[in-house]
């Protein structure tokens, strides 16, 4: 199965939205390294033969034209990303830029595939997804591709720096061009820059937790992860049922219930370890990225679409997460969150404006 590519465009804003070049600061959350990287994805769009009217519409046409309005809204996605002398990340804004739109074609339906769900040739999944490489991913922190299947439905793969946004403010993007594609006259909620004003450092910056003691990484667990052996990708389908099973049996052993999140990641964890053979009195670490977009006081406006997230720990010697009761584990994860306020969202940004140099390296491995 082959993904043909017809041709690539570059989409403008359909309204200039500025005519002086500038630039603009990153908050010290967009510009943390471990955020120095592209996350691409997959979106798909399965032709209803129900809705005839909207089946006559060329998918490629219509995200080009939802782009475009959008574009006027959110024209930082048409900047490049340039690295300071400090090695931080700023945007420059040019007039005239846009985002480029590649239109791809398979002679194949959806369902011939299962519309990707539990689909696992990753080859072909490759192909359906931009993957700008050095600094084409900073100077086009937007890629997008449309792939038009042969039954009439389509997958949008899109290629996003993750200095830009994390998940949840590509999302709005993506919601805001759903809307004008559907006709809306104006986009629901307004995107909120002010990165550098409401995620800016004190003044003098503090900080109130130890996190020397988690965000270093001991150079010496290095050889774990055999970095002489090719990385191989796999992907394995969680049942349902198995989840159940999963929870039922740590609500055995502790009387709580957990999320999918706190039982699976319980679960991984113990296994990594496990398998990675980590001395007994090895310190081990869990990491993983919070919303702080409700807890920092003031809370951040709905539209603010820059990365919200930081990092929060779970520690346990080696010899402890592998012996003790699982849903302990599950339980220090769950207690977890709750350690996340705006003191330590505060004291996390105040320490990586003191400590950006030495090489941050939250959220890399889960040890």
């Amino acid at each position: 199965m082959d993904v043909k590519i017809e041709e690539t465009t570059v989409v403008y804003p359909s309204t200039p939205p500025f005519t002086d070049d500038h630039v603009l600061s990153l908050s010290h959350l967009d510009t943390d390294i471990n955020l120095h990287v592209t996350f691409r994805y997959l979106r798909v769009y399965v032709n209803d033969p129900k809705n005839r009217p909207v089946e006559r519409h060329d998918p490629f046409q219509v995200v080009m034209s939802s782009l475009s309005s959008a574009l006027v809204h959110y024209y930082h996605y048409t900047g490049s990303l340039v690295r300071r002398e400090d090695e931080r990340l700023e945007l420059h804004c040019h007039a005239g830029s846009g985002v480029p739109v590649t239109h791809a074609v398979v002679d194949r339906s959806l369902s011939g595939i299962n519309y990707l769900d539990d689909y696992r040739d990753v080859n072909f999944l490759e192909k359906l997804v931009p993957d700008p490489k050095g600094e084409d991913a900073l100077t086009r922190p937007l890629v997008l591709q449309v792939t038009r299947f042969e039954c009439g439905g389509w997958i949008l793969g899109a290629a996003i720096h993750h200095s830009l946004c994390d998940g949840l403010g590509a999302t709005l993007f993506f919601n805001t061009m759903a809307e004008l594609a559907r006709g809306a006259g104006q986009v629901k909620f307004e995107p909120v820059w002010d990165r550098s004003s409401l995620l800016e450092p004190r003044n003098p910056p503090r900080v109130e937790f130890p996190f020397h003691e988690f965000l270093s990484l001991d150079k010496n667990s290095l050889p774990y992860i055999e970095p002489d052996k090719p990385a191989v990708r796999e992907c394995f389908k969680v049942k349902d049922e198995w989840l159940d099973r999963l929870k039922g049996f740590l609500h055995e052993q502790s009387g709580s219930n957990y999320t999918t999140f706190e039982a699976l990641g319980a679960f991984i964890w113990r296994a990594r370890v496990k398998a990675s053979k980590i001395p007994s009195e090895e310190k081990v670490k869990f990491a993983y990225a919070t919303n702080i977009r409700r807890i920092i006081i003031p809370k951040l406006p709905f539209g603010y679409w820059g990365n919200g997230c930081v990092p929060m720990y779970v520690q346990f010697l080696a010899q402890e997460l592998v012996n003790q009761p699982l849903s302990k584990t599950a339980d220090s994860i769950k207690k977890s969150k709750f350690n996340t306020t705006d003191e330590y969202v505060r004291s996390f940004i105040d320490f990586q404006e003191l400590h950006y140099h030495e090489g941050i390296t939250a959220g890399i491995y889960i040890d």
